[in-house]
């Protein structure tokens, strides 16, 4: 993956948690991150100081189009070039779950709101620069929640479903400019947002997961960076369109 060294990669949603460690582990094979986030990203960039990458930290709510082109805006002033974009953004763990004809209309439009309509809007942000250099990466994080069809969140299942088929869209629609499109579908990953999300059932949810994997640990965030690397990585040059598993062998 040294081809990522001097890249420019937006990563969304990378205050915390599993966005934090993407920016973190680009910075540290060289590549220049803009770290963008609804919260302030001072801490992504702290930890990034000793880096031989470049973290920079900006604010973006993804359901605004004219922020999520100012973000392009300011990788392309900073580093005169966009290679990649990581949607990791989402809303989850504020969400409130329930029979599906429970949930309120307003947390089902938040869902689709940010999880669907904001990965869209960066994408409109992000092709144009990456059409200007001939070639890109799109990484969308999708969720076994989407695979699986999980019961009792189905406004955060259907959500993550859809990135899934907007993936594939996408990747055939780019296919022609050289710019891949992909999806990771990670099960739940050990973060905040997966505390307040299960919040006092949290223990026996983590326990329920880890018994439907072939290798029965719960996941950490830097358990995603390897294949998050490789895809926007000349070493996946070839690889277009997927949605990739990874959830410790849930889905096969």
């Amino acid at each position: 993956m040294n081809d990522l060294n001097g890249k420019c990669v937006i990563v969304t949603g990378a205050a915390r948690g599993i966005g934090q460690e993407y920016a973190v582990s680009l910075a540290s094979l060289g590549a220049n991150v803009v770290a963008a986030d609804l919260n302030d990203c001072a801490e992504t960039v702290k930890r990034a100081e000793e880096q031989p990458g470049t973290v920079i930290g900006t604010t973006l709510n993804v359901t605004d189009l004219a922020q999520a082109e100012a973000a392009v805006a300011l990788a392309l002033s900073r580093f005169d070039r966009l290679d990649g974009l990581i949607n990791n953004a989402a809303l989850y763990g504020t969400l409130k779950g329930g029979r599906f004809d429970t949930l309120s209309e307003a947390d089902w439009d938040a869902a689709m709101d940010v999880n669907v309509k904001g990965i869209w809007n960066c994408c409109r942000a992000a092709v144009p620069a990456m059409r200007k250099i001939g070639a890109g990466s799109i990484i969308n994080i999708a969720s076994l929640a989407g695979s699986y069809g999980t019961p009792y969140v189905l406004h955060y299942t259907t959500s993550k479903a859809a990135v899934s088929g907007m993936t594939r869209g996408l990747a055939r629609e780019l296919g022609r400019d050289k710019i891949r499109v992909n999806a990771i579908a990670p099960s739940a990953v050990l973060t905040e947002a997966t505390n307040d999300f299960f919040a006092d059932k949290t223990d026996v949810a983590l326990k329920t997961i880890r018994s439907m994997q072939s290798i029965a640990e719960n996941l950490q965030p830097s358990d995603l960076v390897g294949t998050a690397n490789w895809l926007l990585s000349d070493a996946s040059a070839f690889i277009t369109g997927q949605t990739i598993a990874v959830d410790g062998g849930t889905m096969m």
